[in-house]
């Protein structure tokens, strides 16, 4: 998709856009106020007091024709620069534009207006040379928004819109977003019966159903079997811990506004943990290592809680309680390059099977300038990340550095992926770690006798489970490989009088060998269940009529495709029960 705030021309167009809608805003409801109209990576809003007016479509389309008037007029938009005391006065009648204004310094701030007509926006610019070029327009969704984001101001009624150069390409861009909205995981969960959310159990606090537990099960045995099979031993650890775990961690000092609040009991603070680092800490501290032991690869599919305010809460993409496929790699200083390497092609390795290809590497480094966030230790900090950046070069991977997306605790690589509705977000992530070791006071005994403290490497590959699941409903608009899906086969019989006997039989056959079936016998026309398998996305549907029950033989149709073959059954069972066991990603 593309993003409109870092396309420079485009950029521009839609700000003065922003504008144009404003106008025709003022034109509808003189009495309106407004705050400010910025571009986003998805297109430009404008955020409007408009009393106790609440926006709806009828409004949306009024706005739209106006704003299409306003266009084909074509007046020119004119930039004037003024100083702080007359835009003071040229906008006292408006307490958002006097807020902006005075926290402006007219020392190093050039204060400027834009004009179009009988409408004057204060804004920095750039703009357009006139409001034609801005009719190629689409007004596409609105909301409240509480002003300055307090939830304590007031609601702003906030509308969204998009602009294009030319009708053809606005059309483009609102055909992706109407395949997006189908693509939403929200919209597919709930469709494939994946999971619920209920306000009753709590906002962000999702509920997997049958299938969607199904999907889980599957990830999570897939992920442990690469781990196990790759030297890493689970554990369980428990959702909770004492404020004091967090405070020796520092995450309390890093991370508090983001956990939910402590909880006092009998003399004890606990809170739900954000994540399962201090814990795995602890489990390596309970026993005496070597470095012969090293490197010890701890893994955990573990549930943590973060606070979310609730206007950022999305599907099980953005939750208050999720579990995460995390690792912790206690190494020795030699083994950062290896372990590292490694982290990284399981990473490639999953996505390969997977059929994930739409990724990128960033390379995540501390801002030096703040001296808050991060842990101060320069030369800690130089160490990790040139260790990272020697790895990365001499594996070949390229990617991007982020200055200022750091750990609090250490440099990070992200693989970083575009849901179908909103920003990107990181799927996996590594991070490098000489803080938090030291912190727990954590040793080995080296070679010589010594004791020396390891390197700790973070990785989860799945990253946060549930907006795994997110993004692969999204990423494959919810048809499923064959291993994960909930319904891998659905049995039609063609008629239930002299074909569901037949039916049964394979039924119980293929649930004997732990495939998931589903017979559907409802006297319903074949071409109507048929359809309706399609719709569940079914990976494959079998029909049964008198040849496939004479000659013990299963017609198959594979979602998506309209073409038919028929195979003998036990040719049939030995090829299903293949491609199950081997995780293959393509039927044929």
């Amino acid at each position: 998709m593309i993003n409109f705030k870092e396309d420079e021309n485009l950029n521009k167009l839609n700000h003065s856009c922003a504008h144009l809608m404003a106008q025709a805003i003022s034109h509808l409801y003189p009495d309106a106020k407004f705050w400010v109209g910025p571009v986003v990576e998805s297109g430009f809003y404008y955020d409007v007091d408009l009393g106790d007016k609440v926006i709806n479509d009828e409004d949306i389309e009024a706005i739209s024709k106006e704003m299409k008037k306003i266009a084909k007029d074509g007046k020119r938009i004119i930039r004037n620069e003024i100083s702080k005391s007359e835009a003071l006065e040229q906008f006292k009648d408006d307490p958002y534009k006097i807020d902006l204004i005075e926290r402006m310094d007219e020392e190093i701030t050039v204060i400027s207006t834009y004009s179009q007509g009988d409408f004057t926006d204060l804004c920095r610019g750039p703009h357009v040379d006139t409001v034609k070029e801005c009719k190629n327009f689409k007004l596409i969704k609105f909301s409240g928004a509480y002003w300055k984001g307090d939830i304590n101001n007031k609601v702003l009624q906030r509308i969204y819109g998009v602009c294009f150069p030319s009708e053809e390409e606005l059309n483009s861009y609102l055909q992706e977003l109407e395949d997006a909205k189908l693509r939403d995981h929200r919209k597919l969960g709930k469709d494939l019966g994946i999971f619920m959310t209920n306000d009753l159990v709590g906002k962000g606090l999702p509920m997997y159903l049958p299938n969607g537990c199904t999907v889980w099960d599957e990830f999570e045995r897939y992920i442990k079997e690469k781990e196990r099979k790759l030297g890493y031993k689970h554990v369980l650890t428990p959702p909770l811990g004492n404020v004091d775990l967090y405070k020796t961690s520092g995450h309390w000092d890093h991370y508090k506004d983001s956990m939910f609040p402590k909880m006092e009991v009998e003399g004890e603070e606990f809170v739900l943990r954000p994540m399962n680092c201090p814990h795995h800490m602890m489990i390596y501290a309970n026993d005496i290592h070597s470095y012969r032991d090293l490197p010890l690869r701890i893994g955990e599919i573990a549930r943590d809680c973060r606070f979310e305010s609730s206007g950022s809460l999305k599907g099980i993409e953005r939750v208050r309680s999720f579990c995460q496929n995390d690792a912790h790699l206690f190494v020795t200083p030699e083994q950062i390059e290896s372990e590292f390497k490694l982290v990284v092609d399981l990473i490639l390795d999953v996505y390969k099977d997977l059929n994930i290809t739409d990724y990128h590497f960033e390379l995540s480094l501390r801002d030096k300038e703040d001296k808050i966030k991060y842990y101060p230790d320069d030369e800690m900090w130089d160490n990790a990340e040139n260790k990272l950046r020697e790895v990365l070069d001499d594996i070949g991977i390229p990617y991007v550095e982020k200055v200022g997306e750091a750990a609090f605790y250490g440099p990070k690589l992200d693989v970083q992926v575009k849901p179908a509705v909103g920003n990107e977000y990181t799927l996996s992530t590594c991070q490098l770690d000489f803080c938090l070791p030291a912190r727990f006071d954590l040793t080995y005994v080296d070679r010589d006798g010594s004791k020396k403290t390891p390197v700790v490497i973070h990785r989860a590959i799945l990253g946060s489970i549930d907006r795994f699941i997110a993004y692969y409903l999204e990423e494959k608009r919810g048809v499923l490989p064959l291993w994960v899906s909930p319904v891998q086969i659905s049995i039609l019989p063609v008629n239930n009088e002299y074909h569901l006997d037949y039916a049964k039989k394979v039924e119980e056959i293929l649930r004997n060998m732990d495939i998931r079936v589903e017979l559907d016998s409802r006297d319903e026309k074949l071409g109507y269940r048929m359809r309706e398998s399609q719709m569940k996305k079914v990976p494959i549907s079998l029909v049964l009529g008198n040849s496939e029950r004479d000659e013990e033989t299963v017609t198959i149709r594979f979602f998506g495709k309209e073409d038919k073959k028929t195979m003998k059954l036990d040719e049939f069972i030995s090829y299903v029960k293949g491609k199950i066991d081997n995780r293959e990603y393509d039927l044929d």
